[in-house]
């Protein structure tokens, strides 16, 4: 069965995980994922991730990151782009998320980067996400 929309199914897994006070969560992989994986561990939202290979599909292993008081790390992930409405910004008009508290995942040509690493690059692109 095909999907539509991995990036949302994506958040909405980590959404609902994060919810169930999970510690990790197991999601079919791709390149997209593995990026935006790879920015959340880098921006600190996530503990780390890692490929299991299985059969039929590798899974993307995902290890969610807690306060000691056991709060999550991410308090809100929004899609901002979808399959039914693109939303390209140019990197002047990327503003930061929550006055630089929060982080926007932009697709550009050279791969997927965060708002402020756009707006460094003076490059634009899909605003794909915004988290925090």
């Amino acid at each position: 069965m095909s999907m539509t929309d991995p990036i949302a199914d994506l958040l909405t897994r980590i959404r609902n995980a994060l919810m169930a006070k999970h510690d990790r969560l197991d999601v079919p992989t791709s390149k997209l994922k593995t990026s935006v994986c790879a920015l959340l561990k880098r921006e600190g939202y996530i503990d780390d991730f890692e490929i299991v290979e299985s059969r039929p599909v590798d899974q993307l292993r995902i290890y969610l990151r807690y306060s000691e008081e056991g709060v999550p790390a991410i308090r809100r992930l929004q899609r901002v782009s979808r399959p039914g409405r693109r939303v390209y910004r140019r990197s002047d008009d990327i503003k930061p998320v929550l006055n630089g508290l929060g982080v926007a995942l932009v697709s550009t040509s050279g791969g997927l980067v965060t708002d402020r690493e756009a707006r460094e690059r003076r490059v634009g692109g899909e605003v794909l996400c915004e988290i925090w």
